[in-house]
């Protein structure tokens, strides 16, 4: 596995980690004040641009350019 796509693996579980517990803080407030519920919209959408930027970056035959090298 190349160093680069190990690196972008770690930092989308990491990105994860930080969303899910930033969703839980987020959920805990919805229940609290009734019109937080209208921050899950852009929540989602950021989520949705997220998710395409890095299934672009690993679909991308153009940045696997250095996979073919022997090392």
């Amino acid at each position: 596995m190349p160093l680069d796509r190990l690196i972008l693996i770690v930092v989308c579980v990491l990105g994860a980690c930080a969303v899910t517990f930033w969703l839980a803080g987020l959920a805990i407030a919805t229940l609290q004040i009734p019109f937080a519920g209208l921050v899950w919209l852009p929540v989602v959408l950021v989520g949705y641009v997220v998710w395409r930027v890095v299934m672009e970056r690993v679909m991308s035959a153009e940045d696997d350019h250095y996979d073919g090298m022997d090392h």
